[in-house]
This record gives C-alpha cells, sequence and structure tokens, in this order.
C-alpha cells in the first residue's frame, strides 16, 4: 500500500498547517468505515475524511462530497456530543507509523474547558478511530469495537484502557544513521527493497524500491551512500507528491526516479484526494451490487446459452428443403414404389446438373407415408427455423439491455443502486419482496456545468435515462450517446451549444459508458425530437436519427472539472 509513513508525515504537516486554530462546524458519518469533519479556520472551509477501509484506510482533505444517512450512527452522535464546536490544538503523527493524534479543546455541559483526544490508527483491516479522555488512558469510544477474545494484547471497547499498537522492532528512519542501516541488511540474501520495509518503519514497498534504485543496493560493492539523502528529504519535508500511472497506479511523496508517467501536485492531500476519489465508493458500491451483478451475468450466460442452441436449431434446417424436395420427388414417382422398399433412385428435376437423386425410405410404411413423413420433417424444421430466428433476436436484445445495466452498476453511484434494483425487479429479475408501499422519488440524473455555464444532466441508469430524454429535456435540446456502445443518456439544456459545450458533454457520454478507458469513443447527438421510445420498450431504450458523430478521448480530469462547477 503507498499510503505509508512517509505519506502519513507529508500529510500531517499539511493538515498542522491548515486546521490547527480552526472549529469543528460538523461532524458525519457517511459510511461505517468513514468519518467526516468541517473544520472552520481562517475564514475557510475544510473537509477532513478519516477512513479505515480495509482497503483504502487513509486521512486528508478532500474536495469529495459524501451521501450522509438520514440517521447519523452512534459513533458519530457520540462525536458531536463531545468535539463539535472544539478547537484543533494539536496534531502530531506517533514517530513515522501510520498514526495521527488529533487534540480538541472545547467545553462540557457546564461549560468548564476541556481536551479530548481522537486517534486514527492506519493499519490495514485492523484500521480504528478512536476517542480518548482527557489524559489520553482510557478509551470512551471507538469506530470498531475489538473484544478480548480478538486481540489479547488489547481491548478496544468503551471504558478500556487505551495503549499504543504493538511495536514491531523496526528502525526509526528519522533516528537512525547510515550505518545501524547497513548493519541490518543481508546483501547475500537478497531481495533487498523486502529487507528495507522489514528493517525501517513506516516505509511501503515502493519507497523501499526507490532506496534501493538510488543506492544501488545490490551487493555491498556497489552500495552508494544515498540513504543518508534519502532520509533528509523525509526529515526535512521536501516533498514532491506524484501519481505514477505506469503499469499499475501508485503514488508518493518521495520522488520516484525509476518510474515515469508522473503527475506532480502541489500538495500531498491533493494528490492522495485524486488518487482516491471514487475507489472507496465504487468498492462499496459493487459490495451493495455485488447480488445484482451475480443476478445479470447469470442471465447473460443463460441468453448466450439459448443463442448456441438457436444456431445449432438454424444449422440443422438448412437441410429442410432436401426434405420437402424428397417428398415431392417421391411423390411423383409413387408407382414405382412399393412397402418394403430400402430406397428408391428416381430423376432429380429440381437440379438439372444432378440426373438422378436416390432417396431412403422406412420399410414399415407405404410409400405414401413415407412422403408425409418427409413433408412432416420440412415442415418441423423450417417452423423450427422461423422459431429460432425470432427468439435469437430476443436473446440478442435481452444480452444487449443485461450488458447496458452491468455498464450502469460498473459506474453506479451509491443512489443509484437501488434504481437498478427496482428496475429489475419491475423486469422480472430480481423476486419482488412484500414491502410496505412506498411513496416513489423521481430519478436523481447526475448534474453538470460546462465551462461556458451550461446545464448538462447524465444519467446513470435506465429510470434516469428515461427521465432525462423523456421528462426533463425538451424538443430541442441536444442529447447524446456512445455510437452502439452500452452508455448514458446525456442531455445539454441548449438548442444551440457552442462547440466547446458539445465536446465537453460528448467527454461526459463517453465517460459514462462501457468505452471509459478507450481512445476515439464515437458519440452520437441529435435533437431530442428525433429520439423516440418504441412502444414496449426496455427502460433506456430508444431509437434516433438525424443524428451526427464526433469521436472523443474519456478525460476523468475534465469530468471532474465540470462536476466541481456544479
Amino acid at each position: 500500500m503507498p499510503y505509508d509513513g512517509i505519506v502519513t508525515r507529508a500529510i500531517t504537516k499539511e493538515l498542522q498547517t491548515s486546521l490547527i486554530g480552526g472549529r469543528i462546524n460538523k461532524i458525519y458519518q457517511p459510511t461505517n468505515t468513514e468519518l467526516v469533519f468541517t473544520v472552520r479556520n481562517n475564514r475557510q472551509n475544510y473537509t477532513l475524511l478519516l477512513s479505515i477501509h480495509p482497503s483504502y484506510a487513509r486521512l486528508h482533505l478532500t474536495n469529495d462530497t459524501y451521501r450522509n444517512p438520514n440517521e447519523p450512527p452512534m459513533f458519530c452522535m457520540l462525536l458531536r456530543k463531545h468535539i463539535a464546536g472544539a478547537v484543533i490544538e494539536h496534531i502530531e503523527q506517533h514517530q513515522l507509523e501510520r498514526i495521527v493524534t488529533f487534540e480538541f479543546k472545547g467545553f462540557n455541559e457546564i461549560g468548564d474547558p476541556v481536551t479530548k483526544t481522537l486517534i486514527i490508527e492506519i493499519m490495514g483491516r485492523h484500521s480504528n478511530v478512536l476517542l480518548l479522555n482527557e489524559d489520553k488512558s482510557m478509551i470512551i469510544n471507538c469506530l470498531k469495537h475489538v473484544p478480548p477474545f480478538q486481540n489479547r494484547y488489547r481491548t478496544l471497547l468503551p471504558g478500556s484502557p487505551y495503549k499504543l499498537p504493538p511495536s514491531q522492532d523496526k528502525l526509526n528512519l528519522l533516528e537512525t544513521n547510515e550505518e545501524q542501516f547497513i548493519k541490518k541488511l543481508d546483501f547475500n540474501a537478497g531481495k533487498m527493497d523486502k529487507q528495507i520495509v522489514q528493517t525501517l518503519t513506516g516505509i511501503s514497498p515502493l519507497a523501499a524500491k526507490e532506496v534501493v534504485h538510488r543506492a544501488h543496493l545490490g551487493s555491498e560493492a556497489t552500495y552508494k551512500k544515498e540513504f543518508g539523502t534519502f532520509q533528509k528529504e523525509v526529515i526535512d519535508c521536501t516533498f514532491e507528491p506524484a501519481i505514477y500511472r505506469e503499469k499499475k497506479e501508485d503514488f508518493h511523496v518521495i520522488p520516484i526516479s525509476y518510474l515515469d508517467h508522473k503527475e506532480v501536485y502541489v500538495d500531498a492531500n491533493e494528490m492522495v484526494d485524486i488518487f482516491y476519489s471514487t475507489k472507496a465508493e465504487r468498492d462499496r458500491v459493487k459490495q451493495q451490487a455485488k447480488d445484482l451483478e451475480r443476478v445479470v451475468k447469470n442471465e447473460v450466460e443463460k441468453n448466450e446459452r439459448k443463442l448456441k442452441i438457436h444456431e445449432t436449431t438454424i444449422k440443422k434446417a438448412k437441410n429442410a428443403g432436401t426434405y420437402q424436395k424428397y417428398g415431392e420427388l417421391l411423390t411423383a414417382h409413387m408407382h414405382l414404389v412399393k412397402k418394403g422398399d430400402q430406397s428408391i433412385t428416381v430423376a432429380d428435376y429440381y437440379d438439372p446438373d444432378q440426373n438422378e437423386v436416390t432417396i431412403h425410405l422406412q420399410t414399415d410404411k407405404t410409400p405414401s407415408e413415407n412422403a408425409q413423413l418427409f413433408f412432416k420433417r420440412y415442415r418441423k424444421l423450417s417452423t423450427a427455423k422461423g422459431n429460432a430466428k425470432v427468439e435469437m433476436n430476443k436473446a440478442k436484445h435481452e444480452i444487449a439491455y443485461l450488458e447496458q445495466i452491468l455498464q450502469q452498476i460498473d459506474t453506479a453511484r451509491d443512489e443509484d443502486i437501488e434504481e437498478i434494483r427496482e428496475e429489475l425487479r419491475e423486469q422480472g429479475y430480481v423476486k419482488k419482496q412484500a414491502q410496505k408501499r412506498k411513496r416513489r422519488s423521481k430519478p436523481t440524473p447526475e448534474l453538470f456545468t460546462s465551462t461556458d455555464g451550461t446545464l448538462i444532466y447524465v444519467g446513470r441508469n435506465n429510470k434516469q435515462n428515461d427521465y432525462v430524454t423523456h421528462r426533463i429535456a425538451n424538443k430541442n435540446d441536444l442529447w447524446l450517446h456512445t455510437l452502439n456502445i452500452p452508455g448514458s443518456h446525456v442531455i445539454i439544456k441548449d438548442a444551440n451549444p457552442s462547440e466547446q459545450t458539445l465536446h465537453e458533454a460528448a467527454q461526459l457520454a463517453a465517460y459514462f459508458s462501457k468505452a471509459q478507458h478507450s481512445a476515439s469513443v464515437p458519440v452520437d447527438y441529435t435533437e431530442v425530437r428525433h429520439v423516440k421510445k418504441p412502444s414496449g420498450a426496455k427502460p433506456g431504450f430508444v431509437t434516433y436519427s438525424e443524428q451526427k458523430t464526433l469521436y472523443v478521448t474519456p478525460d476523468e480530469k475534465v469530468v471532474k472539472e465540470l462536476k466541481a462547477r456544479s
């Protein structure tokens, strides 16, 4: 995980500058692993995120917006009671560990000044946020409870004494020297980056590889004394936050010289916020939609099996004309056949290039019965072929619809999942639940604002697609959709948008489609008056005409900029 102790140090230094002296205005808990604080300081509002997500545990300032539950969870209520309105007096990282302490100065119910401490421990699936009493000796409560039978070293429950996580007996990068560092390494064992991770606190595999690269740590003979330079960068906080998009995405505040394709950022908080933006939400949405994704994929597989069966039927039906010909030839030469004959060779007047054809017969049937049998086979195969073509067409449309649903699940927000679930219930894919009838709320398409201020609506599922196209849009507005690619309906609320707005809307249509990671994506656009929904069509399905096509390459930065203006 690139979010190591060094990144934590950079984040903490920036939080000290931005937040110390600030007042806690609002506290939210969007999910069971995330806390969001609004801090007012120096006439500016800051949003601080603390996350103990098992894969994306972190803390940083964020520009993202979070959807909050109607009723705040118990831990959120407790934090509001103890630190809402309090002032942040101190922020400190414990050595170079991923443990950060916030100290708050506030007042109790009778107006006496009190100090409270909030600690975030970033330790993967063992991450936690804890509220401590004034002398930091006792846990008032924590985001994740850990009883004694789960952890014999320390209990994390209300009223339990607080103690730090167990020490790993590593060297502190901020205090050790080069000689101590080299003594800990075994040059004959190889895998120097792994040895460094096991030797130093707060260093990730990414940063360890950078140390190996800089110092030529292949052997003791080739070793260059670069450890001190690396250490000084960390101590002096001379950081260069950057995201590296080579092979797989990584980030760090130390320049990683062996990687290219980097995006440099002004500060560490911005870098981490951009890196994790949507990642945690996507993971959360994927968990919520896991059952829906399984149902839809099973339906796709079922329809693909149907296609194969129908293809086989059509292939077999190619012989239908032969059976009809045999029946007619046998009928024309009935006087030459008697019951018990195994075959008959007759003149083939259907094929001038073939003088004769041999027809095999069933010996237990009369000539007339054999002829009727050939006609029956012909009718059966012809009917099966016709039905198979109809069913194949249905299966193809079904697969196209289901693939559209999969694409929508893949890009869904929290609020989109329930609408997709409701649609699948209405279409009969998901069993309807016996529940109290609730008043249906309007679909919530996503709103963007173009550079010149034009509103652009994007449907994130089929209900929203129908809503933006047939309810929000006027007949002269422009409608956009990726050409022959599952994606969102996009509406520009303007009959004559600028070229820039049209290009930005096309970017949105391409980004919110199955071609999100492709280049030069074709996007059709036409006036809404030319977009029609056929009678009985599935949700989100339309036909359109008078379209023009432009080609764009989706860019996440553009999408975020358009969203930030809304």
